[in-house]
């Protein structure tokens, strides 16, 4: 039995596909970065001008008409384009329920998938059940995985929905697998659109067409837990993913990031705020014949304020697909950081961090201490310079592991140094401060490790530092601090 959900979308979207200016802009070929994000700019002003209440005025759409075919100018718009946050209101679709429905509990993590048919090979399945296999009983107690069938072969979409109701009925009832279907009549016109990178026209009808399905999934999850995932239908996972994309998460307390990357490859492992997929969903509609899906992600990330790549190492999630969806082509792409077995990834607790150190540009203390592939980096410290990490609350510690220098750079290490603990902090919030420290131990060729930490401490940890014995000539990169805890103090 189908049944439907209805979301809200703006009336100039479901009438896209009757407007008839994107003939006039086949010529229109952006070559420049600068010139794409003019026309975004102006894009983004124009629809939060003229669509207002669910409706756009005949005349309102005359005058976009007439705008889009004109080079124009994004520095006279500036003042007015202010974000995307205007842009969060749900799209209203009618949803088909093929199989599942939503609990009305929210999870943590909900996990997206959009399908097509292929021509070569079959995917989806075995990444359903990486999904499950690779996730512990408390795990899937957390998540919930959502499959679009997004092509519109009405007989392939009912076989593979039978196919996954017989190997994952249990999963189905138990609420964490869902199946949603999106009718053709909800998608805007997909022929006849800009061949933009001298794309052949099959290929733009495809990348087209992703967009808006990835932009309808996102509508429907935006809702159903605190942190959504993207993942293809051709991936497997590593062991216990949840369980490290929460400590990630965790280490990123505090600070502001869009999108956090679990692997490097396509539209797989991209991490999300569940907030930010209506904004999303929306972005991907309004630009969804301009470029592929991983390329206005990113544009996507820097209008919202983050410019830099937040990659989690190792990757999480590997593609697993030999061929394509696109016209069974193949595709051999793997993600070389990506580790199947469980890994022991720190818990490092939420903290302040500070240096007496000279930073170098901007490798400040924060990047030795994040789960994220990045590093402190400072120039020739002096006998008695430090780097300390204190603690939002005190902690029971496990085991610290600590890594100077890299690969390339491997001269850049502590080559004098001692790491202490401390108990109590004295101060205020911002400038909290351990008067006395316990030594636990000398580096050795750059690096200090230590286990079993709570037997040999006999007091919670407030502070953690990293102290200079002696000077050097060399600059210092820290490049990781990895704290594991037993258990949080209650004090």
């Amino acid at each position: 039995m189908i049944m439907e959900k209805m979301v809200t979308l703006p009336y100039a979207f479901l009438h896209m596909r009757h407007l008839k200016y994107f003939d006039k802009m086949r010529c229109l070929r952006k070559r420049s970065a600068v010139s794409f994000l003019g026309v975004l700019v102006i894009c983004l002003l124009f629809m939060n001008l003229y669509i207002e209440d669910g409706y756009v005025l005949e005349g309102d759409k005359q005058l976009i008409r007439e705008t889009a075919t004109h080079q124009l100018n994004p520095e006279r718009y500036a003042h007015t384009y202010k974000d995307l946050s205007n842009f969060s209101g749900s799209i209203n679709i009618s949803y088909h329920y093929l199989a599942g429905m939503p609990l009305p509990r929210k999870r943590y993590l909900t996990i997206g998938l959009s399908s097509v048919k292929r021509k070569k090979g079959n995917y989806l399945l075995e990444t359903i059940k990486s999904i499950f296999e690779q996730s512990s009983y408390e795990e899937l107690k957390e998540i919930t995985v959502v499959v679009q069938l997004a092509d519109f072969d009405s007989a392939w979409c009912e076989g593979v929905v039978q196919d996954i109701s017989q190997k994952f009925a249990h999963h189905i009832i138990a609420g964490r697998l869902i199946v949603i279907h999106v009718p053709e009549e909800y998608y805007p016109l997909l022929d006849g659109l800009k061949r933009n990178y001298n794309d052949p026209e099959d290929r733009v009808k495809f990348r087209s067409k992703q967009n808006v399905d990835y932009a309808f999934l996102l509508n429907f999850c935006a809702n159903l837990s605190d942190y959504y995932v993207m993942l293809e239908d051709d991936v497997r996972c590593s062991k216990n993913f949840l369980t490290t994309v929460k400590k990630v998460i965790t280490s990123r307390e505090g600070s502001y990031w869009v999108t956090l990357e679990f692997s490097k490859l396509g539209y797989i492992g991209k991490l999300y705020h569940s907030h930010d997929l209506p904004r999303l969903a929306h972005f991907l509609l309004m630009f969804y014949q301009e470029m592929p899906c991983d390329w206005l992600l990113i544009h996507f990330r820097g209008l919202l304020a983050q410019k830099e790549v937040i990659r989690f190492k190792p990757s999480l999630f590997q593609h697993m697909g030999y061929y394509s969806s696109y016209k069974g082509a193949e595709n051999k792409l793997k993600d070389d950081d990506f580790e199947e077995e469980s890994f022991d990834i720190p818990d490092n607790p939420p903290a302040n961090l500070h240096t007496n150190m000279n930073v170098f540009e901007n490798y400040e203390a924060s990047k030795a201490y994040s789960s994220i592939d990045e590093y402190f980096w400072g120039k020739p410290p002096s006998t008695g310079d430090f780097y300390v990490i204190v603690f939002e609350k005190p902690i029971k510690i496990n085991k610290i592991k600590v890594v100077t220098g890299t690969e390339d750079r491997q001269n850049d290490i502590l080559r004098h140094g001692a790491l202490e603990v401390g108990e109590k902090t004295v101060g205020s919030k911002i400038g909290r401060k351990c008067t006395t420290y316990l030594r636990l131990g000398e580096f050795k060729n750059g690096n200090f490790e230590m286990t079993d930490v709570e037997h040999k401490v006999l007091f919670d940890i407030s502070c953690m530092r990293i102290l200079v014995t002696k000077s050097q000539k060399e600059w210092l990169i820290i490049r990781s601090i990895s704290i594991w805890t037993s258990q949080i103090s209650n004090q």
